[in-house]
Formats: C-alpha cells, sequence, structure tokens
C-alpha cells in the first residue's frame, strides 16, 4: 500500500553526496538509527576565517580503498553517538545534501570509521522522515546512480 505523496526505498539503495564530491555510494537505509553515518578514515579539524570545518577521506566503494576521496565542509556540532552494540563515540557532526530517487535535500551526517561494517553509508530516520517508506524486504528501488 503506497502513502499519497511519499516515495519509497528499498533497504539499500545508492545515493550522491554531490557537495562533497561523491557521486555515489551504496547506503544501508536504516530506521533504527537516527542520524546517518558516512565512513571516514582520517578526519582533520581546522579553522578557517574563523569557522570550525573538517577535512575528511572517504573510500565510497565497499571493500575497496580507491577511488580515495578528500571532503570538506563545516562543523555543525561534535555528538557522542552510540552505536548498534552500545558503544559511545564522539564524531564531528556536518550538513551535507543527499541526492536519491530523483530529489536533492539537507541532511545532517556523522564521520566516523565504517571499515568494519557492511556499508560505507548509513542513511538514518531524520534524514527519510516525511520523504520516504522502507520497505525492508526491498533493495534498489530508486534509480542507481552512474
Amino acid at each position: 500500500m503506497a502513502v499519497e505523496g511519499k516515495g519509497v526505498l528499498g533497504w539499500r539503495e545508492w545515493l550522491a553526496l554531490p557537495e562533497l564530491g561523491i557521486p555515489r555510494i551504496k547506503a544501508k537505509v536504516d530506521t533504527g538509527a537516527r542520524t546517518s553515518a558516512l565512513h571516514t578514515f582520517r578526519v582533520e579539524p581546522f579553522e578557517a576565517d574563523g569557522v570550525a570545518r573538517v577535512r575528511f577521506w572517504v573510500h565510497p566503494l565497499q571493500r575497496r580503498d580507491t577511488p580515495e576521496i578528500c571532503c570538506e565542509a563545516d562543523v555543525l556540532d561534535r555528538r557522542v553517538v552510540r552505536d548498534s552494540g552500545g558503544h559511545e563515540d564522539l564524531r564531528f557532526v556536518i550538513r551535507t545534501v543527499v541526492a536519491l530517487a530523483g530529489d536533492c535535500w539537507p541532511v545532517e551526517v556523522t564521520l566516523t570509521d565504517r571499515d568494519s561494517m557492511g556499508f560505507r553509508m548509513l542513511l538514518g530516520r531524520s534524514a527519510i522522515r516525511g520523504r520516504f517508506l522502507v520497505d525492508p524486504a526491498r533493495s534498489y528501488l530508486s534509480e542507481r546512480l552512474r
């Protein structure tokens, strides 16, 4: 049953982070996670013109260490985030645009090492609230980014 005005996503989808120069990354759509998370393997905070910023490196493809993309963003916040195992971690939070299913909108993303996880990106419920429903039995319902 479809709900008026809401698209449907599968439990995993391809998306882009155009402001970060990431043309495509496979994300796990996780309604159990409040905030979205992006795998970063190196994070360097710095200041530019009095603004707190962060430079970080991303391997957007699962099980690969190429390509390597260097990104920069303003620091929105630093928050303690509890993972699914109950471990707490202080993470940088940025705001960036996500492109998915023919639409673009700003989302908050925490930066963390997800190398041991199956997906380099986690799309949390705050990012999709009011926009999409999730069908946990399906995958890749949005158009795959090339």
